[in-house]
């Protein structure tokens, strides 16, 4: 049957039985498995799912299949009435902030267009005017989407980052030639470790890749985080795979080569495949170790003798190319709040105390647009002109009123 036919509708369906086919079909990945978008969704539409069984909401709510029925709630008890309860839930009950309430309402919104498709409703109720009449209006902004790295603060950091680098790679480089084995391995640690913090901070700052396209996403199969394969140097290209879906070259500008080409050259990594950046986490990498080495045939007592020859299990990874998963990109929140209180970064921001992945990435944005304006920033932050000009219109508008200030002067003079 064709796929876009709509099936017999089943009266007594369970919402609940529909809820993986959808997430299933919305699902990234083979099996349709992986993404965020079916993360938040699959949340959302369990929190809907239990409050139409009374087991959310105000206190005398008691769900939305009739008082005389003893089942669960099934598709025939959706109309817009309850898709316009629910929105009301949502603005007023759990007190949320506006556009989260508009984002939160989507993915219902979005199932119920989904289940009119596969015949299990007749009508989208849930866009229906009186459905969404008490959704809050949307103020346009995205939640925790609106840092955007400033020229000092992004000088500050980078410049943080360099000198702790530089220092932990001169005190490895220049280690007296007796140094103990282990005593070299922990500052050959130190040095890698610092030199990967940097060369980080380099990429986000510098190349307006969103972390999600350089680092793992645990819910994305497909993102396993940007290896050294995918990275030239030479040509100042890097590849990755985009939010659009789909490979595409992402550029490395000046300052971050210098970064990148110190940080491999004392990483020393034992193929291409392995990621650019590592995860460091030691439990981690304990459990990779053991496991790999156990599987190659050595033995429990070779593995701990083999593992007391270095410092960190990391090291060990590295002798035996073993290649360790990349740093997640909540690794990547972590690693930047540490930096940020390290490199007592000033910081004045209602919603981060740090400087977060996002706003290297919006702080570029809006370097590139002052520069070269809206065309050049879309093409280099991958994004259509459109929705640059959108997120970046305080700029034009800061702009304009320049140009109405001086418009003004010359007519009062």
């Amino acid at each position: 049957m064709d796929r876009n036919t709509p099936t017999e509708r089943t009266p007594l369906a369970s919402l609940s039985e529909s809820f993986e086919r959808y997430l299933q079909d919305k699902g990234k990945g083979r099996g349709g498995d992986g993404g965020n978008y079916r993360r938040n969704a699959a949340r959302e539409l369990e929190r809907f799912a239990e409050w139409a069984a009374g087991d959310r909401g105000r206190d005398d709510w008691t769900g939305i299949v009739p008082d005389d029925s003893d089942r669960e709630p099934a598709f025939e008890d959706l109309d817009e009435r309850v898709f316009r309860e629910y929105a009301r839930h949502l603005g007023g009950d759990r007190g949320l902030k506006q556009n989260t309430v508009q984002t939160y309402y989507r993915y219902i919104s979005a199932w119920c267009g989904w289940c009119v498709n596969e015949g299990y409703l007749e009508a989208h109720f849930a866009q229906r005017a009186s459905a969404t009449a008490p959704l809050p209006e949307d103020d346009g902004r995205k939640p925790g989407d609106q840092q955007a790295w400033t020229s000092e603060q992004r000088h500050a950091l980078t410049r943080f980052v360099d000198e702790r680098a530089r220092a932990a790679i001169e005190a490895y480089t220049t280690l007296p030639e007796d140094t103990d084995q282990i005593d070299r391995q922990r500052a050959r640690y130190e040095a890698v470790k610092a030199a990967r913090d940097r060369a980080l901070v380099f990429v986000i700052a510098y190349t307006a890749v969103r972390v999600g396209e350089l680092l793992r996403d645990p819910n994305d199969p497909r993102r396993r985080g940007v290896r050294w394969e995918e990275i030239s140097l030479e040509d100042g290209s890097m590849d990755v795979y985009r939010k659009k879906q789909q490979w595409d070259a992402a550029s490395l500008p000046d300052p971050v080569i210098t970064p990148l080409r110190s940080y491999r050259k004392l990483v020393d990594p034992p193929s291409d495949r392995w990621p650019v950046f590592p995860t460091f986490d030691q439990r981690m990498l304990a459990t990779l170790v053991q496991d790999e080495l156990a599987d190659r045939g050595r033995q429990t007592e070779e593995i701990d003798e083999r593992r007391d020859e270095f410092a960190r299990d990391l090291l060990l990874a590295l002798a035996e190319d073993i290649q360790p998963p990349s740093v997640t990109t909540d690794g990547a929140r972590s690693i930047l709040q540490r930096l940020s209180d390290d490199g007592e970064i000033d910081i004045d921001h209602p919603k981060h105390d740090y400087l977060a992945p996002h706003g290297g990435r919006r702080g570029m944005g809006e370097v590139l647009v002052r520069a070269f304006g809206y065309t050049v920033a879309a093409r280099y932050l991958d994004n259509s002109e459109e929705m640059v000009r959108e997120r970046y219109s305080h700029i034009e508008a800061g702009e304009l009123g320049d140009v109405a200030t001086e418009a003004l002067e010359e007519i009062d003079r």
